[in-house]
């Protein structure tokens, strides 16, 4: 890379900051708007928040209080008997080794076609990309159905395969066009220079744009990896074996199965009792736990990311 291409680069990596307006921040108006907008942003957090808690609250509470209704953000009568229950058993870590090969296997899966396709969907030169487009918004509105999708996963042999799972929603048409967009605010003038200097389109893709991308990738990432760490239908599908069922069909039988123990009302025993009272609120917090800890890591790209794609130059 030439001297002149690597300042170029290094001048784009550099955050975009507008200075406020002079006196904009000390203007009554602009004051009064602060208090209002942190007023009502404080309350949608707190709307949000809340739910959260007090499921996380429920699952380390034992069944009299939940089924009472004296549960609220704190615990009630400290109990964790649910969470001793579903972790000791084998087939629960097994879910969520395989939960963890699927959306990594998945995720890169998509971040590759979705980031080639983008590209290439960004270069208004192309011919045909009119069509690519169309085709691409198309699978936004229409689809072939559940029952055509089953058949023809089974007849490609899919069934019961890692890629059953992986591929039939390998591309998000919504971060397709998010990358799209990103792409093309890219300097053109960056690209032509690094031609100039010798690279080829895909020298240029690895080596100019995918390091100016670095936010856009991790948003896009972030979204992949936490629908594919949610994902359980196609799984509840495709696969016939438990071994091979990631957390969420295995956490999904646990809540059915504690449905039908919750109908036995007190009868049960008193550790029944408890696993069905608070079963739901536990697998929640299980499953969402991972994508809580990855989550503080790429916040800061998160805004970013979207931003900088949906911001025409």
């Amino acid at each position: 890379m030439t001297p002149d291409l690597a300042e170029k680069a290094g001048e784009l990596e550099k955050p975009l900051v507008r200075a406020a307006p002079r006196g904009l921040d000390d203007s009554p108006g602009y004051r009064v708007f602060r208090v209002v907008n942190t007023a009502l942003l404080l309350g949608v957090v707190a709307v949000t928040l809340y739910p959260f808690l007090n499921i996380v609250a429920q699952s380390f509470s034992d069944e009299q209080a939940i089924r009472t209704g004296r549960v609220n953000l704190l615990p009630q009568g400290f109990d964790l008997k649910t969470y001793r229950f579903v972790m000791a058993d084998p087939a629960f870590w097994n879910g969520y080794l395989n939960t963890v090969v699927y959306t990594v296997v998945a995720t890169a899966i998509a971040m590759a076609l979705t980031t080639v396709y983008a590209y290439v969907l960004s270069k208004r030169r192309l011919k045909g990309r009119g069509l690519l487009i169309g085709i691409a918004v198309f699978t936004m509105f229409f689809n072939g159905g559940l029952i055509p999708n089953y058949v023809l996963i089974s007849s490609l042999g899919m069934k019961n395969t890692l890629w059953a799972v992986v591929l039939p929603n390998a591309i998000s048409v919504f971060n397709l066009l998010v990358m799209k967009s990103f792409f093309e605010n890219l300097p053109s003038e960056l690209e032509e220079a690094a031609v100039v200097d010798g690279l080829s389109a895909y020298g240029v893709l690895l080596r100019i744009v995918l390091p100016l991308s670095k936010a856009v990738l991790a948003t896009m990432v972030l979204f992949y990896a936490v629908a594919n760490w949610n994902a359980w239908f196609g799984a509840f599908l495709y696969f016939d074996r438990a071994d091979l069922f990631p957390v969420t069909v295995y956490l999904r039988n646990m809540i059915a199965g504690a449905s039908g123990a919750d109908a036995v009302g007190a009868g049960g025993s008193a550790d029944v009792a408890q696993v069905s009272a608070n079963i739901k609120a536990v697998t929640m917090v299980l499953t969402v736990l991972p994508v809580l800890v990855v989550y503080p890591f790429v916040q800061r790209f998160f805004v970013s990311g979207v931003m900088l794609g949906a911001v025409k130059q």
